[in-house]
Order: C-alpha cells, then structure tokens, then sequence
C-alpha cells in the first residue's frame, strides 16, 4: 500500500490528514470565509464531516486519483489548511485545490504550499498540466495562482451554484515546461519524505 508523502519547505509540512486533525478542519474550513469561496466545502460545516472526508484520503490516493495534504506549520504542527491534487492521469494532467484558515491570511503560507504541490505534481507524479479555479469574486486566491506561476486561461460564466447564486469562475494553468523553466529559488527548500 503505497502511503501519502510527506513535503517539507521552508516552513510548512504537507502531510497525510489524520483523524486528530478532524476538529480543527471543522473550525478552520466551517468559516462563513473560506466555505463563501470553496463551493466543495459545507456550510455549516456539521459534525462528522471532516472524519468522513479524511478516511476517503488514503483510498483515493491508491487508486491515483486524489493526491490531499494538510497544510501544516511545520516546527509547531498546527493545521493551517489543506491542498490537493485531483489527478486525471490519462491526461496527464491534475487540477490544484487549496483552503487556509482566516487566522492565517496574508501570511504567505498558500504560496508557499502551493509551490511545493506543483514540484510534486510535475516532478514526481510525472503531470504535464497543473490547473485551477478560483472564484471571480475571491480575487486572493487568484493573486496567489499567479504567483506561482499559472496563466489565465479564461472565465467560466456562472460556473457554480453558491447558496443560491449562479457564480464566475477563472481558470489558470501552468504546464510541464513553464514550470521546468520558472526561477527555483523557492523550490530548492522543498524536500519529499
């Protein structure tokens, strides 16, 4: 049974989700914030949710579909978010996830994270495009998708449904080659366990 890394930067460790993680996602991710951005996540965030979540991880992971980390402070362990890579290997290609908790906005850590999701997607999953969504009303989430490289690619009109209301999205991409060329200084820190 091949296991879920482990990636380490700078300051983060993206690590296997566990059950004892299963609270704070609920705080963090139950956030009328971060849910009013994620149309995956649950608002409200009821008890149970998170377990049930979590304990599809590893399975998911085998079969090669689903690559989810726990965004984690990496001296201190505190949970700080999650990540993931939802594979789509005939194409070669994965589409990027993430969610921080509000008590740590604005503090670079997506960034961060994402970085080393992408390392891993392009060099150790062997992908040739890593995409992702944002919605056009979470301009955030796209300054941090630019940041790490990925282009524009366009403007799904009314995408999702959230809460009733027929929402934008904008979609980035970064492929194999944009990446292998793209500076490294930030990458060099990120070791894979």
């Amino acid at each position: 049974m091949k296991q879920i890394p482990t990636i380490e930067t700078e300051r983060l460790r993206l690590r296997p989700f566990t059950l004892e993680d299963a609270s704070e996602v609920q705080r963090l991710a139950g956030d009328w914030e971060i849910a009013s951005t994620q149309p995956m996540i649950p608002h409200p965030y009821e008890d149970g949710i998170a377990e049930e979540w979590i304990r599809t991880h590893q399975e998911k992971f085998e079969k090669g579909e689903m690559a989810n980390f726990a965004i984690a402070h990496r001296e201190q362990n505190f949970l700080i978010g999650a990540i993931s890579l939802t594979i789509h290997k005939e194409h070669e290609k994965a589409g990027l996830d993430y969610w921080i908790g509000k008590p740590y906005w604005n503090k670079g850590y997506c960034t961060e994270a994402c970085h080393a999701v992408l390392k891993y997607g392009f060099d150790v999953l062997g992908l040739n495009r890593i995409y992702a969504y944002h919605l056009l009303r979470n301009p955030a989430s796209g300054r941090v998708i630019q940041k790490i490289g990925m282009k524009y690619e366009g403007c799904l009109r009314q995408d999702y449904k959230m809460w009733g209301k027929l929402e934008d999205s904008v979609v980035y991409g970064i492929l194999k080659e944009e990446y292998a060329t793209a500076p490294s200084e930030s990458l060099d820190r990120i070791e894979l366990r």
